[in-house]
């Protein structure tokens, strides 16, 4: 590497919450800084929402960098894809003109969803009667089954022995398919499966490993893109109720191949209160008015399934937590303009188990008796989605971000006002 050259870095950025955080849009907003955004880890389970220039978009397995026509684009091998599902997305994509084959890459090594996955996710939840975890039935936990158990089939394989290596994982897939007595029609699932196939030949497949390195030795600057939120790890999670991803920060080093002296930045991003999707513990979970209340301001379905989303206050052991394990260093707090119209806020700071109040996220939240310790908030009564700079926030709010900062020790350098791309303020 030339001597004049700064050793570059990755810039992670990642949900602290459940998911649903609003990851697509900061990234977009983030993406002009950078000269490479990639994803390293998730599925097509979970939707990233842009809004600009009066358009939606939800991007499910593309890095929210595609619509900044510059930028390199780089699914990387911790993903899975469904082939079917990209095929969709990318061809709406290519309708409102951002075409993506030749600014996007995908690895060798990521791993393929097949129309069994699928199968074998709704055979599985249907199998756990009221112990379903909430699934999105995408086929990603059962696609990271054969992951792990080495059977999977990857991106690179389309290129070698493909049909075989189809073949023998479906026979696989359809003997625990009737083994679960499970009724199913594949032959319907696999047409668009492998039109999906032929049109992942548009797209270069890379090694993104020695991509992603070159990239930065040749003093590119990277964002790695996260799904999910942290509380959905599969390590560090509320589980079982977790994704089958390592959704923190450690998953862009193994999501991607980069050392961990190579990350730089970790944006840590939150919801100004605390949302849930599908089953799962919620220790900050409304049931009243107020809960309803969040939802209905905040819009909160699931921008790829349309499942309501279960609210809550903000809960500071859970993002304490999460600020931990991903080792952040600047919080992104979204979706604060929601809060504007309440009289009183609350923050949870603790959580009382058996008389016991801790601030240490406990090993298992399903099982025990969580009860929420409040610190209440004056409400700041204005509307924010008019403010364009720090110094026109109400001092309530003010005092709401302080706080957060002196409870969680790191700053708040974006505040997110409105759903637009322009909506937001760095401070």
């Amino acid at each position: 590497m030339p001597q004049n050259l700064k050793q570059m870095k990755v810039d992670v950025l990642l949900g602290l919450q459940w998911g649903d955080e609003g990851k697509g849009k900061v990234v977009d907003v983030l993406t002009p800084k950078y000269d490479v955004v990639t994803r390293f880890q998730g599925g097509p389970n979970a939707g990233h929402t842009l809004e600009f220039n009066g358009e939606k978009y939800v991007l499910r397995s593309i890095p929210s960098g595609i619509f900044q026509g510059d930028k390199v684009n780089i699914i990387g091998n911790g993903v899975v894809l469904d082939p079917a599902l990209f095929k969709a997305e990318a061809e709406a994509l290519a309708q409102s003109g951002h075409d993506l084959t030749k600014r996007l890459y995908i690895s060798k090594k990521a791993h393929l969803i097949l129309p069994t996955h699928r199968l074998l996710d709704a055979a599985y939840e249907a199998a756990k009667g009221k112990n379903k975890v909430g699934t999105t039935g995408k086929g990603i936990g059962p696609t990271y089954t054969d992951k792990v158990s080495r059977t999977g089939v990857r991106i690179g394989d389309i290129l070698l022995n493909f049909k075989e290596k189809y073949a023998a994982a479906v026979a696989r897939h359809e003997q625990i398919l009737k083994s679960l007595n499970f009724e199913y029609d594949l032959k319907a699932l696999e047409p668009d499966w492998f039109a999906g196939i032929e049109y992942l030949k548009k797209f270069t497949f890379v090694d993104s490993e020695h991509v992603v390195n070159k990239l930065l030795a040749d003093g590119k600057s990277v964002l790695a893109e996260g799904a999910q939120g942290t509380m959905l790890d599969i390590d560090f999670g509320s589980y079982p109720f977790v994704t089958s991803s390592n959704t923190i920060c450690a998953g862009a080093c193994t999501g991607l191949g980069i050392g961990p002296n190579k990350i730089g930045e970790v944006y840590g991003i939150f919801k100004a209160y605390c949302t849930r999707v599908g089953a799962g513990p919620f220790p900050t979970e409304l049931f009243d008015n107020v809960g309803e209340t969040i939802c209905q301001l905040g819009h909160e379905y699931g921008a790829v399934t349309g499942r309501k989303r279960r609210c809550g206050w903000l809960d500071l052991v859970a993002l304490k937590y999460s600020i931990m394990i991903n080792g952040v260093t600047k919080l992104i707090m979204m979706k604060s303009d929601v809060l504007d119209d309440f009289d009183t806020i609350k923050i949870c700071t603790a959580y009382k188990i058996d008389s016991q109040e801790t601030t240490d996220f406990p090993f298992d939240i399903d099982s025990v008796k969580i009860e929420p310790v409040y610190k209440e908030f004056k409400g700041w009564k204005s509307d924010l989605t008019k403010i364009t700079s720090e110094s026109q926030f109400p001092k309530e709010f003010a005092d709401y971000i302080k706080f957060i900062e002196n409870e969680t020790g790191v700053p708040v350098k974006i505040v997110s006002v409105g759903p637009d791309r322009t909506a937001t303020i760095e401070r």
